[in-house]
């Protein structure tokens, strides 16, 4: 009885080691409009994930300092994490931002330098930001996205997505992000025909000015792009934050997007 438990326990621990959690959110001007209130909000959203990516922190003063506060937060609240933040980009956008990683030391552990993408940054407004991540000893590259917003068609710039499994052929990359685009467009084909499929299909990930009933979410822009023969799904969701304030105004003062997140192993 005493080995079967110990065998139990053993494979428990190996199982919970080999899985990830990796939760994605546009936190919204991310910077030094947001107060220690709401810093502490999304510290404990984000609390049970292994990697944070977030997109749209503020490129100027304030961006670098609100990441470094929240992972402060999280560093007080009983686990290790560390961050790495990129450079603003560069591409030819009306908004220039910066992309945030933010991940448990005990569980994933970055490999070499992230970088913002260097070939297409021209062609894509806010190039995306990659880094690479070993976890019980494999690798997966996360490449972190924020597209220009729906009407100034972010399928012109998502094309491009398709040629970076080839110009890095020896990387596992998992695309997420907010791509101001359903999954459904057909923009995501060429990905899908070479073995990419989202976690989220028909899940709309914005909130709305005012809730009609019970509905408050309006678009369906959030989502994780992954390669089905290099990665295992497990789970994925959303979590719906808002219905933690009395309006949605409350809510919104920390994103206008809800985060999503997916639990997978590597194969």
């Amino acid at each position: 009885m005493k080995n079967s438990l110990s065998f139990v326990l053993f494979f428990f621990t190996i199982f919970s080691f080999s899985q990830t959690k990796i939760l994605s959110w546009n936190l919204q001007n991310f910077g030094k409009s947001k107060s220690n209130f709401e810093l502490n909000h999304i510290a404990s959203t984000v609390l049970d994930y292994d990697i944070i990516a977030i997109q749209e922190v503020v490129a100027g003063y304030g961006g670098a300092q609100a990441v470094a506060k929240l992972a402060t937060l999280l560093n007080e609240k009983g686990s290790k994490w560390d961050y790495t933040i990129s450079d603003p980009t560069t591409g030819n956008s009306y908004k220039t931002e910066r992309y945030a990683f933010i991940w448990k030391t005990s569980k994933v552990k970055l490999k070499g330098n992230p970088w913002l993408e260097k070939k297409y940054n021209l062609e894509i407004d806010r190039e995306p930001y990659f880094a690479t991540f070993e976890i019980n000893k494999k690798t997966v590259t996360l490449v972190n996205f924020h597209a220009i917003t729906k009407k100034k068609q972010p399928e012109t710039e998502i094309k491009y997505f398709k040629f970076l499994p080839q110009e890095y052929p020896n990387l596992n990359l998992v695309f997420m992000g907010d791509f101001n685009c359903p999954q459904s467009h057909s923009v995501f084909n060429p990905l899908k025909k070479i073995g990419y499929t989202s976690i989220l299909q028909n899940q709309k990930t914005t909130l709305k000015r005012q809730c009609k009933e019970t509905n408050c979410l309006a678009s369906e822009f959030d989502n994780i792009f992954y390669q089905t023969n290099s990665i295992k799904y497990l789970a994925s969701g959303i979590i719906s934050f808002h219905t933690k304030f009395n309006t949605l105004d409350e809510a919104r003062k920390i994103s206008d997007h809800i985060p999503i997140w997916f639990e997978f192993s590597i194969n």
